[in-house]
């Protein structure tokens, strides 16, 4: 696939900034997918270290909220002003996903990447939490790390050498997701679907020098990627 968009970053900025597979490239993806107008006003739940506000914000001509619980939103803003925005274009907050500072109806969109399966497993999440933030017709996209099929029962070993199964147990396939989010009322399902970037996303995860990413190599190299996928789920509030 081409990145025009993720490309537009070095990267030695997507390499020191990432926290899994390239989030640049399943961001782009992602969008592409969907149907979100310029100069809307987005939530990036668990926006991580930035990459992806950046990208929407500067490429897209969004308004981001970059909402993550771990990362530092001084830091975060710094980044965002490297990049060349303002404080009006990607605004940076320290957010628990389910105690959101936001009014009903705030967000013209949601974006996830790489962190919905964190807070999202819970069947009650989407429409206690997240839902009611985003207005009538608004669009809900996810990229969320999968398995092709649930294997709880009986996990490859690739998997067990380097993650353990109560890891694995955020891992799920396409039909689990679509069973979970079948069970909020006031949602559509628009899509779901395998992402095509998936391999190029971690491969260029595991060139980062990180102890996260080195620990990932063991069953990448044996070939968990036959087991694992990324998830494109498009939703739109009724």
């Amino acid at each position: 696939m081409n990145f025009p968009k993720a490309n537009s970053f070095p990267t030695s900025t997507m390499r020191e900034r990432s926290m899994g597979p390239n989030p640049l490239k399943l961001c782009e993806e992602l969008l592409a997918y969907g149907n979100i107008p310029a100069d809307s006003v987005v939530l990036d739940l668990g926006s991580g270290a930035g990459l992806t506000s950046a990208l929407m914000a500067r490429e897209c001509s969004f308004t981001v909220y970059a909402a993550d619980l771990w990362s530092d939103p001084s830091d975060n803003m710094r980044f965002f002003e490297e990049c060349g925005l303002t404080n009006r274009q990607a605004i940076p907050l320290k957010a628990d996903a389910t105690a959101l500072p936001f009014a009903h109806g705030f967000f013209d969109a949601v974006v996830s990447v790489d962190s919905y399966n964190y807070f999202g497993r819970d069947p009650l999440y989407l429409g206690e939490h997240l839902l009611p933030l985003v207005r009538r017709g608004g669009e809900l996209l996810f990229a969320i790390p999968g398995m092709a099929r649930d294997r709880h029962d009986d996990l490859p070993a690739c998997l067990l050498r380097s993650w353990t199964p109560e890891q694995l147990d955020y891992m799920h396939d396409m039909s689990w997701w679509r069973a979970n989010i079948e069970q909020t009322e006031g949602v559509e399902i628009l899509d779901m679907h395998e992402m095509a970037c998936t391999r190029e996303a971690w491969a260029d995860w595991l060139e980062c020098d990180n102890e996260y990413a080195a620990g990932d190599r063991a069953a990448v190299e044996a070939g968990a990627l036959t087991y694992l996928n990324t998830i494109a789920v498009r939703l739109r509030r009724r």
